[in-house]
């Protein structure tokens, strides 16, 4: 009988491929202003996937050099994070599926249900005036800069044994799984919360990994066919943080596997609390462009 997991990561591959040929087919007839291809861009892919494997997280730190560099307009910021990050998440999945045991029934609800989340998060926020954008992403970022203080303070729930949930916890989490998956769309990453839930429900922390980058992997290929076929995204930055990011996620997992990371963690505190006032602050200084 074939192994259910094995099932699941071709399936994944499948859903990857389709999001790869929907995206070509999609920005083959449209005409682009200069080359697609930018060293700084994937500079950025690189970076930010590295880290992200090794349990930074990719979306604030995208978010927060988008902003400081002004290398992709707001209101494209959360299309590209979504488009951009999607292959390397996929790179991450198949790694962690493979390598670290958690039960199969609870991690395809889980991923089920965060792309169902997507889907419905991602048709609203593709349709958001850029101010409210704005302070979607000025409070996700804020969130997360409390979640990485926790982290680093070594102030989260510290988890069991488990490495499946049943009956209510399993329902629970799926409607959590649901919500986030919602919100990755805005740009909230999921590390931290679902790191958070798999502990408080009782389940070794490593499950996390498996669970995250599964259910980021499908949902993101989901909820990016929405800013694709809407054009809310930055195309030559996307194309940065795929081809930048891959490399950086297979580095990081295979080659580079840990560093002490406490001074980078204290640094994208700081640096992302920043950039999440600046983001309420312009939702709140700057207009729209049709405003009068």
């Amino acid at each position: 009988m074939p192994n259910p997991k094995h099932l699941l990561l071709a399936l994944l591959l499948a859903v990857t491929a389709g999001f790869v040929l929907f995206w070509i087919r999609q920005e083959r007839g449209r005409t682009h202003d200069g080359p697609l291809f930018s060293a700084l861009h994937t500079a950025v892919g690189f970076f930010t996937n590295f880290f992200d494997t090794l349990g930074i997280g990719s979306f604030a730190t995208t978010t927060t050099l988008y902003r400081l560099t002004r290398l992709v307009p707001d209101q494209q910021v959360p299309g590209t994070l979504n488009v951009g990050h999607a292959l390397p998440t996929v790179a991450q999945a198949l790694i962690y599926i493979t390598i670290v045991a958690v039960g199969f029934e609870t991690l395809a609800l889980l991923i089920l249900s965060a792309v169902g989340g997507s889907w419905i998060g991602a048709s609203i926020v593709a349709a958001l005036p850029k101010r409210s954008i704005q302070r979607g992403m000025g409070i996700a970022l804020a969130v997360a800069a409390v979640l990485m203080t926790l982290t680093a303070l070594n102030k989260l729930p510290g988890g069991g044994e488990a490495l499946a949930l049943t009956g209510a916890k399993l329902a629970l989490a799926c409607g959590i799984t649901f919500v986030l998956g919602a919100l990755m769309t805005l740009g909230i990453g999921a590390y931290a919360p679902i790191m958070i839930m798999v502990s408080l429900l009782g389940m070794n922390p490593t499950a996390a990994f498996p669970i995250m980058m599964g259910a980021c992997a499908f949902l993101m290929p989901t909820a990016s066919a929405q800013f694709i076929r809407k054009r809310k995204y930055s195309l030559r930055a996307a194309i940065g943080l795929a081809l930048g990011g891959v490399p950086g996620v297979v580095i990081a997992a295979y080659i580079v596997k840990s560093l002490p990371l406490v001074a980078v963690r204290w640094l994208v505190v700081v640096v992302v609390a920043y950039t999440a006032t600046m983001l309420l602050r312009a939702s709140v200084v700057e207009r729209e462009p049709n405003a009068t």
